[in-house]
């Protein structure tokens, strides 16, 4: 068994078709049929049921399919990192993070993990809870920080805290001006603008569901890509708009902010990585967000979190 041996059977998988899988590929349908039917007579089962259309994988096949995902992943992984360490004498380390986090921690993070390991490359790549989930498993980042959980044995999550959920309205909006803190019943009366539209699950389905167990439904729903277009929408009075705390640091003068009287309004900081992770590097980043958090430093102080140790 080696690498091509993988990607043809990544390939089928995925397409759930040999033809398709072929395509894909660039190579003729039977030698790629033949390849797969000896990566299954090696391991002696059966990974794939072709009784059915369109093909499914056994058991044994979706396993192997998950664990074919993370080698390949870390063979590219240490293909790009040998490269990138013969070009520059540095090894790279990289971040996945949903887009809100970087107007709470992530910098600051950033900057520490950077004069810990000066002779490391940190990248950060922005992507959401779902998307680093499967760029963990495929080696594309080294740990990822998102919103939303997303259950893979694989995968180690730790809830690093809790951070308020705040309303975004335009200036003009006749709530601005009030001093106590809003009622979810106002969300009745309002268009709201979700974000992220897609993919799914996302930061949307998370305040949806918050809403739901109130039994809160807002007056209309517009869904759209990104943080930004969403608190531009709010500017442009065309609905108000649930954030985390943080974001009250994007600033905008056409935007006013106003907590919710629920302090159940929350969104989770989720740190994950893989499982058995043997580099080390994972637990110096924790005692790095300890550190970080001890610092009390003012993003933190703006998002009005409820800290959970990692």
């Amino acid at each position: 068994m080696d690498i091509r041996h993988l990607r043809y059977f990544v390939a089928v998988a995925q397409a759930r078709s040999f033809s398709r899988g072929a395509e894909r590929l660039h190579i003729a349908q039977p030698p790629l049929s033949r390849q797969i039917q000896a990566l299954e007579e090696e391991l002696g089962v059966q990974l794939i049921d072709r009784s059915e259309r369109p093909l499914k994988l056994t058991e044994a096949g979706r396993f192997f399919y998950e664990q074919a995902l993370q080698m390949i992943g870390r063979m590219d992984q240490i293909r790009q990192a040998t490269r990138q360490l013969g070009r520059s004498g540095r090894g790279i380390f990289v971040i996945g993070c949903v887009a809100s986090t970087l107007y709470g921690g992530m910098p600051d993070l950033a900057r520490r993990i950077r004069r810990l390991w000066p002779d490391l490359e940190i990248e950060l790549e922005e992507m959401i809870s779902s998307q680093q989930v499967s760029a963990l498993k495929e080696g594309r980042i080294d740990v990822g920080f998102g919103r939303v959980r997303v259950a893979d044995p694989a995968i180690e999550r730790i809830t690093l805290r809790e951070e308020r959920l705040v309303l975004a309205l335009p200036l003009d909006h006749p709530k601005v001006g009030g001093r106590t803190a809003l009622p979810l019943a106002t969300l009745e009366e309002e268009r709201l603008i979700l974000y992220p539209s897609e993919p799914r699950p996302s930061f949307a389905d998370e305040v949806l569901a918050l809403l739901g167990d109130r039994n809160v439904r807002p007056g209309a729903i517009q869904e759209v890509r990104e943080l930004q277009m969403a608190l531009g929408l709010v500017a442009a009075d065309a609905g108000v708009s649930i954030v985390p705390a943080a974001a009250q640091r994007l600033r905008s003068y056409d935007v006013a902010y106003r907590h919710f009287d629920d302090p159940r309004m929350v969104s989770p900081i989720i740190m994950s990585y893989r499982a058995h992770d043997a580099s080390g590097r994972i637990d110096a980043i924790k005692q790095l967000i300890r550190e970080m958090y001890a610092d009390r430093p003012d993003w933190l102080q703006l998002s009005e979190n409820r800290l959970l140790p990692p």
